[in-house]
């Protein structure tokens, strides 16, 4: 089984940056992803990367804002987040893939999911 646990979440003024990550307990992933789930709202991906390949991929609304990154020898991914907005108030969630999933920023193919850390973003 494997356990992954984010960092990293907190409260920000719009504008500001955060960096999360997650923490896995064994390396078994080729997808990694972010998700968040904005209150109220339903459960959305926001970046992607498929480890080897460092292929990323993200949301439309992150796009140019945010970048997702992977440490293998730590079994670590970062999600830096830059120029927040109120509307990425979220719980963020990381999540792992053991392929290479075909819509990374879906969740139907991924397995392993952390337990979430809260992003809270002021105006």
């Amino acid at each position: 089984q494997v356990q992954l646990v984010e960092s990293g979440g907190g409260e920000v003024q719009a504008g500001g940056s955060l960096r999360l990550s997650c923490a896995a307990s064994l390396h078994t992933w080729n997808t990694v992803g972010w998700f968040r789930h904005p209150p109220g709202k339903e459960r959305e991906g926001v970046a992607a990367i498929y480890s080897g390949f460092g292929t990323e991929f993200y949301g439309n609304s992150v796009q140019g804002r945010f970048s997702i990154s992977l440490d293998n020898a730590k079994n670590t991914v970062n999600l830096q987040m830059n120029d927040l907005k109120p509307e990425d108030t979220a719980t963020y969630y990381c999540a792992t893939a053991p392929g290479y999933a075909n819509s990374p920023l879906t969740e139907p193919e991924y397995k392993y999911w952390g337990q979430g850390t809260q992003v809270t973003v002021s105006s």
